[in-house]
C-alpha cells in the first residue's frame, strides 16, 4: 500500500467517513462497511480530501485537460481537487459540473465552470451502478471532448449481476481506466493491523469472499 493510501484510510475513520456497521447499498446488499463522502463538513476537511485525490492522479499519471464533477456530490470534489493539484505545483487545473437541468436563460447550458474540451478527467466518490459515469461520457462527448479516466475515492471490489463489477464495464466500454484513491484490499489491510478493529474485519471479509472479485 502507497503511503497516500494509508493516510487516506486514516483521514477517512478519523472523519466518520468510513463507517462500520450494517448498511444496505443501492444494489440491496447488507453491507458491513459505507464510504459517506457527505461526511466532510467544512473547508479544512475539504480541502485535504482534495490533496488525496490530487496525490492518487500524480500517482496514476493522468493526463487531462479539464476535470469534470457529476452533480451533485462531483461538484466539491471536482473544485477540491483543482484547489489541491493548484497548490501543490500544477498550474491553472480548470473544472466543470454539470447541472441536474438546462439551464434555459442567462447563460444557460447544461455545465458550469470551464468549457469540456480535449480529455476530461471524471471526479466522482464510489460507483455503484456506473450511471453517474455513463451520464458524464455523454454528456463529455456531446460537447466534443473524450473521457481520460475516471478518479474515485473507493473501488469496493464488488461483482455485479452478470459477474462483472461496475468498474469493468466502464473500463471495457469507454475504454478508460477507473483509478482508485483506496480498494478494498487497501481497507482490509489496513484493518489488519489495528487489533481493536477484529470483528469488523471479520465481517468484512465475509462479505468480500461472498460479493467481491479477486483482486489481479
Amino acid at each position: 500500500m502507497q503511503d497516500f493510501q494509508h493516510d487516506f484510510i486514516r483521514f477517512v475513520i478519523d472523519r466518520g467517513a468510513l463507517l462500520f456497521g450494517e448498511f444496505r447499498t443501492k444494489s440491496g446488499r447488507h453491507s458491513p462497511y459505507f464510504y459517506d463522502s457527505g461526511r466532510f463538513h467544512d473547508g479544512a476537511d475539504l480541502l485535504q480530501l482534495g490533496h488525496h485525490y490530487a496525490a492518487a492522479i500524480r500517482h496514476h499519471d493522468v493526463h487531462f485537460d479539464v476535470l469534470y464533477g457529476p452533480a451533485y456530490k462531483g461538484i466539491p470534489l471536482v473544485m477540491a481537487c483543482a484547489i489541491a493539484l493548484n497548490e501543490t505545483g500544477a498550474t491553472a487545473v480548470r473544472w466543470c459540473f454539470n447541472r441536474k437541468e438546462e439551464k434555459d436563460h442567462g447563460e444557460g447550458g447544461n455545465t458550469v465552470g470551464a468549457p469540456l474540451a480535449g480529455r476530461v478527467l471524471i471526479t466522482d466518490d464510489v460507483i455503484t451502478s456506473g450511471l453517474s459515469v455513463h451520464q458524464s461520457c455523454q454528456i463529455i462527448a456531446a460537447a466534443g471532448a473524450e473521457p481520460a479516466a475516471v478518479i474515485i475515492a473507493l473501488d469496493r471490489e464488488e461483482r455485479g449481476a452478470n459477474g462483472q463489477s461496475a468498474l469493468a464495464e466502464i473500463q471495457q466500454r469507454y475504454g478508460i481506466p477507473v483509478l482508485p484513491i483506496v480498494t478494498l484490499s487497501n481497507i482490509i489491510d489496513y484493518l489488519a493491523a489495528i487489533p481493536t478493529m477484529k470483528a469488523q474485519l471479520a465481517s468484512i471479509r465475509r462479505y468480500q469472499e461472498q460479493w467481491c472479485h479477486t483482486p489481479s
